[in-house]
């Protein structure tokens, strides 16, 4: 049995609650509830990148390291257990209540949720907006393994590899560049902001941390010896790259062009930091957050309805949504019917893949929750 770490567990939950404070203000409170922390909360979702980069390019890189060949059947099965059954049972829902509260502006074509392309074209107000991010994932886990599969046949050159991530990289960045020339101040419109080509770089400093881990290993351990020194350094990047969108945004070329980019190289920071077991993530313990990592998945799909069902009832009572007994009574019910989906729809499917797949462990037993 694999022990978790605390770290990572800490650096979801942290990326879950980001989240939900964002929301609560945009459609619940409408006001500054959660200070300058909310109007960040965006990065909620860069975080989850980062971490989901490290850890699906651990899954595949790791066998490529040892010369083990990559089964792509088993890879697809485990991904497919992992994220669809949560998702589709959130998508019924959407289907079933198209109408207010849940329903937005108007609603993609249902083929365009079932292959997770939604995200390009996608506006503010539409319906089920928050799936932007599992379509970026979704994408990613369709292509890196592919990736990995032609490196693997070529006997995985580890320059080349390199130079394709810090290509993917240049190009995340070229292409908001690109955007903000077009568009100018207007560079962060929806379809800007949930493009695949604009978001996707956000992924690969995990990825690249997964690969120094797995191909150069020596260098690796040397780095996590420095591990506090990392996530100092990891923490003041990410804060100060906030500090400077939330400032900027997006009024410059520079903001737009580097501000994503330098923020998940900065989470990237943070993760490997909390790769290490003498990491001080790994010694902080906060009752809770723990299990909030596990069901973070669950938590991210069905917040947001939740809220948008409760905010006509806050409304129509009059009650102050900015009150803290308010903000933790909604929020606790996101919590809370995130652990109803994780329990009655992710356990079992987890457990089902794990009799599936040789060799599989349900995500409780292994150390980063997404997995």
């Amino acid at each position: 049995m694999t022990s978790r770490l605390r770290g990572l567990d800490l650096l979801r939950a942290a990326a879950i609650l980001l989240v939900l404070m964002s929301h609560y203000m945009g459609f619940v409170s409408h006001a500054p509830t959660f200070g300058v922390v909310g109007k960040v909360g965006w990065a909620g979702v860069d975080l989850f990148f980062v971490l989901s980069g490290y850890l699906i390019g651990n899954q595949l890189l790791a066998p490529a390291a040892r010369g083990e060949p990559l089964s792509l059947k088993a890879f697809f099965v485990r991904r497919l257990l992992r994220t669809l059954p949560n998702y589709y049972v959130v998508l019924a829902v959407y289907w079933l209540f198209p109408g207010p509260p849940l329903g937005g502006s108007s609603m993609a074509e249902p083929w365009r949720f079932l292959t997770f392309t939604q995200n390009f074209g996608l506006a503010y107000g539409q319906t089920f907006t928050h799936s932007w991010s599992l379509c970026i994932e979704e994408q990613f886990y369709l292509l890196l393994p592919l990736v990995v599969l032609a490196l693997a046949r070529l006997g995985f050159p580890v320059r080349l590899a390199w130079g394709l991530l810090v290509g993917g990289i240049v190009a995340g960045m070229a292409t908001r560049a690109a955007a903000y020339a077009l568009n100018g101040h207007d560079a962060f419109s929806a379809e800007v902001y949930y493009s695949s080509f604009c978001r996707a770089d956000e992924l690969l400093p995990g990825v690249a941390i997964a690969l120094l881990r797995n191909f150069h290993p020596h260098a690796f351990e040397r780095l996590l010896r420095h591990a506090n020194a990392l996530c100092a350094a990891g923490l003041a990047l990410s804060v100060g790259i906030l500090t400077c969108i939330h400032l900027d945004w997006p009024t410059t070329p520079v903001t737009s062009t580097f501000g994503f980019s330098l923020l998940s190289i900065g989470f990237a920071l943070l993760t490997c930091a909390a790769l290490s077991p003498a990491c001080i993530l790994n010694r902080i313990d906060i009752p809770g957050a723990s299990q909030l990592a596990l069901w973070s998945y669950a938590v991210y799909l069905v917040h947001k309805p939740v809220f948008m069902a409760l905010r006509p009832h806050i409304e129509r009572l009059h009650i102050d949504a900015g009150a803290p007994a308010a903000v933790v009574a909604v929020m606790g019910a996101g919590i809370a019917g995130g652990w109803v989906l994780y329990r009655c729809v992710e356990t079992p499917f987890m457990w089902l893949r794990a009799r599936w797949t040789a060799g599989a462990r349900p995500a409780r037993l292994v150390p980063l929750s997404a997995e």
